[in-house]
């Protein structure tokens, strides 16, 4: 019993992929691109297009950066299974469980099927985190006294650094390199915006490069854990399979964009330059410059002199 209850949770539970800070940076990313929608109508002609494209595709990949450090499905897996609810009990649910790995922790999931069994609403989501600021097994401790249900501990005990499984050191290991790694590239998309409105845009289309570059590392650092032994999460017949969540597939998709752009770039930089500046609505600029330049008034007086 906790405080006469049982079982007791005073904390909030965490969404397994989206959480308040995820919203937070949605929310701050879709405000700048609402923004710039305001002021759209003020750019003329073909260059609106060329500056909605830009502004757009660059708020898109700032913000999958950033979201895929606070989800909690870069690694995901489902099992059904018929197993025991509560230490010292022989009551046995049907309930799907769920294992939902981020780079800041693990969420770890039970949903009767139905919900309503055993006198109780099975349906719970469990956080443990292993952040530099976190101690996972104070956390795993705080759930035995809490009174967690069953599948949820054993699940949640195989990341323990107790374990013999030795899950938690590859995990949390390859999250923390990734989260750096992702960190990396929001600071080289930082340049590459800056190195585009200079404007150097061969150099941006450079940066772009690298930030995509810095994206795919993330991946490779994460996928790392599949190359190891994982010890298998069995509950009676049944096994729970994890795979590739969202978070993982959208840093690819988005990876590969940063690539695409920036290789366009700087190609178009060597091959037709003028395309490119146009893009970038430099090459109008320049003509009016030069026809500016052509309007001058010269004093016949000096003319004639030679002067």
């Amino acid at each position: 019993l906790f405080d006469g209850v049982y079982p007791f949770y005073p904390q909030q539970r965490k969404a397994f992929v989206f959480d308040i800070s995820t919203i937070i940076v949605i929310v701050v990313f879709l405000t700048f691109a609402c923004s710039f929608l305001l002021i759209i109508p003020g750019i003329r002609g073909r260059a609106r297009l060329y500056w909605t494209l830009r502004v757009l595709l660059s708020l898109l990949v700032g913000v999958v950066i950033v979201a895929v450090q606070f989800t909690g499905d870069w690694e995901t897996g489902w099992v059904k299974a018929n197993t025991s609810y509560k230490s010292f009990s022989r009551a046995l649910v049907n309930a799907d469980i769920g294992l939902h790995v981020g780079l800041a922790g693990v969420n770890v999931t039970l949903m009767g099927n139905p919900v309503n069994q055993v006198n109780e609403t099975i349906n719970y989501n469990e956080h443990f985190a292993w952040s530099f600021s976190a101690n996972y097994d104070h956390s795993y401790s705080e759930g035995l006294e809490r009174g967690l249900p069953s599948p949820i501990l054993y699940v949640a005990e195989k990341f323990t650094t107790q374990s013999p499984c030795s899950m938690h050191r590859q995990y949390r290991i390859s999250s923390h390199y990734a989260s750096a790694t992702l960190w990396v590239a929001f600071c080289t998309w930082l340049i590459s915006n800056m190195l585009f409105s200079m404007p150097v845009l061969v150099y941006g289309g450079y940066m772009m490069l690298v930030t995509g570059a810095f994206m795919i590392f993330s991946l490779l650092s994460f996928s790392t854990v599949r190359n190891s032994l994982i010890c298998p999460i069995q509950f009676g017949t049944a096994v729970l399979h994890t795979g590739y969540g969202g978070s993982f597939w959208l840093t690819l998709v988005i990876g590969l964009l940063c690539f695409v752009a920036g290789s366009t770039v700087v190609a178009l930089h060597y091959v037709n330059l003028d395309l490119l500046k146009t893009f970038f609505d430099l090459h109008e600029d320049k003509v009016e410059e030069y026809q500016e330049m052509t309007e001058v008034f010269v004093n016949p007086h000096f003319v004639n002199k030679g002067l």
